[in-house]
């Protein structure tokens, strides 16, 4: 949950008459993706958030899934998804099951003649390569590499870039996406043994308010359907807006790795926490300090969960032959461990400049036909001697 943040003008009370300079009313908006009963936050249009004159015929974007159930490691050359100049045709799914979709894309240009919302999903977007803005009803985001994006599902945005070619890691969470459990207080306040604080997150910023009328397409995705819903009013007329549901950023580089005399298990390495799978980030950090550790990861099963790995960049001591942007899938059921001879190398190491996003899910992830078109068809016995 982030902390309470408020940007604009806003009424003294909520639910009660705030007027333009006119003397017509602002229209409120309550945001949530929990109904009622969570997270929320009040927006101020000029124009009620309603108002839609035109739809475009609906077509699918469900991922295609090529095998529903295996048993065996699987890798797979991320930077092998070629660009696309169009934001939405560039993502393409790779990892699917009911509680999160993993999403490759390589978007060219920015979102500058429609604007988009993930009905169905929160969407943690972590950028590889590029910088820009995002743009949201409640301000700016200015991004670059090694941020993560927090949106929440059903906010309005656009994705501004300033560079030509961008890499993004998509994770699309049926469930909301919070801080884990542990880490906060019962107000929900990042406690000190967090590896990151309310300091590290950024909210929007620059509200700008486009009162403004016209046709405003609002590219939507709802069940693996888009819809272009056309809108009569600018969806960006916010006047001002307070509350604790709004899209933010932090940065991998602003997570504090948490580390011991001997290795210190995956769950030390979370940053965020959703209903069936968790995220983790992999960042550069000293090794175990105990006279006899072996910095090397130790061998261990999968029994609950299905471990997806996303290289971004650096040297992983407990793997071979590491591309940039490749993933690598261990499912539940098999145990998986270091690369053979990464065990004695990794011995007297003092640090490792490892950087890594990590996604457990527990429940089993299928492959799309954009999966294996990227295979890399050797990794699974790359472990024989």
């Amino acid at each position: 949950m982030p902390h309470y943040y408020s940007l604009g003008t806003i009424p003294h009370k909520r639910h009660t008459q705030f007027r333009k300079p006119d003397g017509t009313l602002y229209s409120e908006q309550l945001f949530s993706t929990e109904g009622f009963s969570n997270d929320y936050s009040l927006l101020y249009h000029n124009h009620p958030p309603t108002q839609i004159i035109h739809t475009d015929e609906p077509f699918s974007v469900m991922p295609k899934v090529a095998e529903e159930k295996m048993l065996k490691h699987r890798c797979f050359e991320g930077f092998q998804i070629a660009p696309e100049a169009d934001y939405l045709k560039s993502r393409k799914p790779v990892l699917v099951n009911n509680d999160c979709h993993i999403v490759l894309a390589a978007p060219q240009k920015s979102t500058t003649d429609y604007f988009y919302k993930n009905a169905d999903a929160d969407e943690l977007i972590f950028i590889h390569e590029g910088s820009g803005k995002l743009l949201t009803q409640y301000g700016e985001l200015v991004f670059g590499y090694g941020d993560y994006l927090v949106i929440p599902r059903g906010t309005i945005y656009q994705i501004h870039f300033d560079t030509p070619i961008n890499r993004l890691f998509i994770v699309e969470s049926f469930s909301p996406i919070r801080y884990p459990k542990r880490y906060t207080s019962n107000n929900g306040q990042l406690l000190e043994h967090a590896p990151f604080c309310e300091r590290d997150i950024r909210g929007p910023q620059n509200l700008q308010t486009f009162d403004e009328k016209g046709d405003f397409l609002i590219q939507t995705k709802k069940k693996g359907v888009m819809y272009g819903l056309h809108y009569g009013t600018h969806p960006f007329d916010v006047i001002g807006w307070d509350g604790c549901c709004y899209p933010y950023a932090f940065s991998i580089h602003d997570f504090e790795p948490i580390t011991g005399r001997v290795h210190q298990p995956p769950p030390v390495h979370q940053t965020f926490d959703a209903h069936n799978f968790v995220v983790c980030s992999f960042c550069p950090r000293l090794y175990d300090y105990h006279p006899n550790a072996i910095p090397a990861p130790y061998n261990h099963s999968n029994i609950d969960s299905d471990e997806v790995l996303y290289y971004v960049a650096g040297d992983f001591m407990s793997r071979k032959n590491v591309t940039q942007g490749m993933i690598t899938l261990h499912p539940a059921g098999i145990p998986h461990g270091p690369h053979p001879g990464a065990v004695e190398k990794s011995i007297g190491k003092k640090e490792t400049l490892e950087l890594a996003v990590m996604v457990d899910t527990f429940h089993p992830l299928q492959l799309t036909e954009e999966a294996l078109m990227i295979e890399n068809k050797g990794y699974t016995m790359s472990w024989a001697e």
